[in-house]
Formats: C-alpha cells, structure tokens, sequence
C-alpha cells in the first residue's frame, strides 16, 4: 500500500506499525468480540488500557511520582482556560510570548485574572526565542510553549523559575525531546501531533497545585479529574488506546532519547539543506529552530504556491504553511520517517532544476 508523505502539522501521521496493530483489533480487541470503541469505560478491559498507558507515559518522561497524569478533552485550548482557572489564586501569570499560541493562551487567561509578558520575540515576528530574564516570586505561574508550530521555534532549555510554578505548552515536541519533568509544575498537549488522534489532552500536573481554588466547575477542575482517574465523565476511549500503543511503540525506538536522536537526524538533514540552498530558506534564528516544524521559504509567493502545487501531485501532502506565515512548513513529527525528509530534499532539488536553472546537491 502506497502512503502519502504527510507533513501535517495535526491531526498528524501515525506509526504505520500501530496503524497496523488498531486494524488488526479494531473488530474485536483481546478476543472481547467488541471494539475498543464499544468497550465501556469502566470495563476491566479499558481500565487496563488506560492503566498501562499511564504507567508507559510516566516511564517514558521518568514523570516524578509527586506528579498526576490526567487523560482530558478540549484540547490544549481549554488548558489555556484550566491553567489559569487552577493556578492563578489570585496572583498573576507571566508570559513568554513566542508565537500565535502564547498568544491564544495570554487572551484566555486575562480573562481570568493579571497577566504580563515576561519576554517576547514578536518584534521580529517570532523568528526567535528571546532571553527570558526571572519571574518575579510573587507570580502565580510562569507559561511557557516549547514548540512553537506555526514559527517553528522551540525552548529545549526551560528556564529557572525557583518556587514560582513553571508551566508548559509542549503540543508540539512532548515526547520528541528529552525534557527533565520536575522543572515543571505543570505541562500540557493536544495529543494530535506525537501522541495519537485528536480529542485527547494530556495533563501533567504536580500534586501540590491539584485543589487549591475553591468552587471551579467540576470538569474544569484538576482536583475532580485527579480524584476521577480522568474518568469523571467518559474519557477519549479510542484515542487513550491507540496513544498507549504509540508509546510502546517510542518505547521500542529507545524511549524519548533514541526518538530525539532520529528529530535531530531528520531535522538536520533539512536544516542543512536549506541553508545551502540558493532558493529554499529558513526564517527561523538557527540557534532556536524546532525539530519537529520546519517552515521555509523561496522568497516569492509565486513560487511557493507552485511547489506546493507540484508537492500535491506527488503526494507530499499538507506542506503549505499556516495562513498567517505563508511560504510552507514541513511538519516531521516522531512517527515522520528520515527517507520522507530525504524524499523532500530531492523534490527541492528537482524543483530548483526546473525553475532557476540548475541543481543543488547538498
């Protein structure tokens, strides 16, 4: 079976082993003559599911056992209400704006309580990640997006917050890169790019900031979803399963660290090329480009709407970048493999040849 290369940038490309495995069960999973679709949450059967996927989680990120997995929905943008909902106190929020979706998660939270920016890169339209200078002591939290998929930037050293919460939006890079869990007070993701299908969120939160605001709607509460096991009402049940068989699968890649190896690999590859190319370039401060969306540019319009184009009718799929950047953006998650990068590279070549005049190997 022929695959597109898809470098979506969510709902993303999946393991072709675990796409393999949901097939083979999808009728009748462990012999229940049920899918895990039609399985009951509270079936011994989906709490196993949901068991191991916890316990593969924490192994994966080596999650501090001080520390509560929650399996919510809503995706990351409800986070940028539960966050500040959960954590504000009445104190208030700090920022480091690094693209669209710092920004998302600033408008939700003003409507909380205080916010402030800390540090900001939007002066050269997010192109970099600024100096973050120390959260004042006071603060309620400090919020932080680690990847950032529209800009293609990435935080892989978080910052030191000493007591003060710090709190992360890693949608786009959790479990793509080596992050020391208990720098973090809390961190959240949509699980559409890494993790699985869309309608699941994953929420890793320190104990000790579970249950501290009174009177919060009950499914907008930490302490109700710790208290529930994430089942206070009916979990994402098909996409707990199929990201619980995404982390077997990491774990069979060599964990967390063997999948950074294989993002720096593929990254590098295209990094390298588009550096040495006469028309295809990065926008992105080399220091601080992601390894997971790489968006990139020929410097016409004209000529970035013609490779798309030309991409789409040789099933490189979903390579126009965001509408508010343009150009195009190639999102190569864990599950993206290295020849499709290289397969990229060569269609560059290709497209260079035909359109300025002569190729370029790198």
């Amino acid at each position: 079976m022929d695959r597109a290369y898809n470098f979506s940038a969510g709902p993303a490309i999946l393991p072709v082993p675990v796409l393999e495995k949901v097939q083979k069960e999808l009728l009748s999973y462990k012999g229940s003559g049920m899918s895990v679709m039609e399985l009951s949450h509270r079936s011994d059967l989906f709490e196993e599911i949901l068991g191991e996927a916890e316990s593969l989680l924490r192994e994966l990120m080596n999650i501090p056992e001080n520390y509560k997995i929650l399996f919510l929905q809503g995706g990351a943008s409800l986070q940028f209400t539960m966050v500040p909902m959960n954590l504000m106190g009445g104190k208030k929020a700090y920022f480091v704006n690094t693209g669209s979706w710092s920004e998302k998660a600033m408008e939700e939270a003003a409507k909380i309580g205080d916010i402030e920016v800390l540090a900001s890169s939007k002066d050269k339209n997010f192109s970099y990640i600024p100096e973050i200078p120390r959260v004042p002591s006071d603060a309620a939290y400090l919020h932080i997006t680690t990847n950032n998929t529209i800009e293609g930037t990435a935080i892989f050293i978080p910052p030191e917050t000493g007591d003060v919460p710090l709190v992360a939006d890693m949608s786009s890079n959790i479990l793509s890169s080596v992050y020391d869990v208990s720098k973090f007070g809390l961190i959240y993701a949509g699980a559409q790019k890494n993790i699985g299908p869309a309608g699941l969120t994953i929420v890793i939160v320190r104990e000790d900031l579970i249950g501290n605001v009174a009177g919060l709607p009950s499914m907008l509460d930490y302490a109700v979803q710790a208290k529930n096991g994430s089942m206070y009402n009916t979990p994402a049940t098909f996409a707990i399963y199929v990201s619980k068989l995404v982390f077997e699968w990491i774990k069979e890649q060599g964990g967390v660290a063997g999948i950074e190896a294989l993002n720096r690999k593929k990254a590098g590859l295209l990094y390298d090329y588009l550096d040495a190319s006469s028309m295809f370039s990065s926008p992105v401060n080399k220091a601080d480009r992601s390894l997971t969306n790489v968006p990139f540019v020929t410097g016409s319009p004209d000529l970035d709407k013609l490779f798309i184009q030309e991409a789409e009718q040789l099933h490189f799929e979903n390579l126009k970048g965001h509408r508010l950047v343009g150009g195009m953006r190639a999102s190569i998650y864990n599950a993206f493999p290295y020849e499709g990068v290289q397969a990229l590279t060569a269609l560059m070549d290709q497209f260079v040849a035909t359109h300025k005049g002569g190729e370029i190997h790198v």
